[in-house]
């Protein structure tokens, strides 16, 4: 029973975190660049219950606990979003750019989080030993729940925030077509990210080009986290 509990929290916490400072990035961004949209709403918050979505952040994200806790009996993978933050761009001088910039303010919330992961790991030796097992795995997973999270945003599909900056720079021919798939984004990221590589699987076929390259991401970020928090790496 403590075991579960103990992964639950490990799960949990990072996730919970992750999210909630990622969504309010976006909104102290969009505020500091003219839109109080957020801030009217009640959604510049640290509160987590504040940024709660109901498939998002509780339905899937425990459907997927449920699951690896029956089958593997731990939990190895989370997925799951927040509410998004309301954002006006018509209050920016430019709605594209300022859009982009709102967008990067995420990720790039999620690699400071990482570091600061990073930076307390120096301070690991004034943590009492009964404890020292749950706070290395709970930095650890902090720190890499964030990179996740934060290079997985970066991917140039809308809604994504990649998407939203990729739409804010490129050329107005580019980036129209580009912010048509808005609506769509979402289904097309589960297609590509979940759905096809899991089908591809069934038929013998090792085909997961995003989990790959985020993989790949993950170790290249990580090693310039590690070494911005003053580890020789």
């Amino acid at each position: 029973m403590n075991d579960i509990i103990i992964n639950l929290l490990l799960a949990a916490i990072p996730t919970i975190l992750a999210i909630t400072l990622h969504e309010a990035a976006h909104g102290y961004a969009a505020l500091a660049l003219g839109d109080d949209t957020a801030k009217r709403a009640g959604r510049l918050s640290l509160n987590p219950l504040r940024h709660v979505d109901r498939t998002g952040t509780i339905l899937l994200p425990g459907f997927l606990i449920i699951v690896q806790m029956l089958t593997v009996g731990r939990i190895v993978f989370l997925f799951g979003w927040a509410k998004p933050v309301p954002v006006n761009p018509w209050a920016f001088r430019n709605p594209r750019q300022g859009m982009a910039l709102v967008a990067i303010a995420g990720p790039l919330m999620n690699f400071f989080l990482a570091w600061l992961a990073a930076v307390a790991f120096h301070g690991f030796f004034w943590v009492p030993d009964r404890y020292a097992e749950f706070t290395a795995d709970l930095l650890q997973l902090f720190l890499l729940t964030n990179l996740a999270l934060g290079l997985f945003n970066l991917i140039p599909i809308p809604p994504l925030d990649g998407g939203r900056i990729a739409v804010g720079f490129l050329p107005q021919a580019l980036a129209m077509p580009l912010a048509k798939l808005e609506r769509a984004g979402f289904a097309i990221v589960l297609l590509i990210v979940f759905l096809l590589p899991a089908l591809l699987r069934e038929f013998g076929i090792n085909f997961d080009p995003v989990r790959d390259g985020l993989g790949r991401a993950i170790d290249i970020v990580g090693v310039w986290i590690l070494w911005l928090a003053g580890y020789n790496v």
